[in-house]
């Protein structure tokens, strides 16, 4: 179950700049790391959001409170957060995305149309 969640110091890492939290202004969530939990499960497996898990309650909430936070910033202030402070462990290139060109692969090169002159053959 922890397998797509957040690590504990990983989530002490972004827990205040969350809304909802204790000492903030509205309701306080209860389930801001379930929440953040359902995001990443559904971003790392790849799912439509109507196939979340049952452990993290309707799929149709999730997506709203997700567009939410996306509409008011709050996903930026994370990223930033966490680019301020990058963790670069893990960090690295993939051949997947990183592009060569055509002819770096062995591609087969198209014959050149050459044209005859108008000059005389020479012998």
């Amino acid at each position: 179950m922890r397998r797509f969640g957040l690590r504990d110091d990983q989530w002490d890492r972004i827990k205040d700049l969350l809304p909802g939290r204790e000492g903030s202004v509205g309701v306080t969530a209860a389930d801001n790391r379930l929440f953040i939990d359902a995001v990443l499960y559904r971003y790392r497996t790849g799912i439509p959001w109507r196939d979340l898990p049952e452990r993290f309650g309707d799929p149709i909430h999730v997506h709203r409170r997700f567009s939410r936070w996306a509409k008011s910033g709050v996903w930026l202030r994370i990223f930033e957060h966490l680019a301020a402070d990058a963790d670069n462990e893990y960090a690295m290139i993939d051949s997947t995305i990183v592009r060569a060109h055509q002819h770096s692969a062995g591609a087969q090169k198209k014959p050149t149309k050459t044209r005859r002159s108008a000059a005389p053959a020479v012998d």
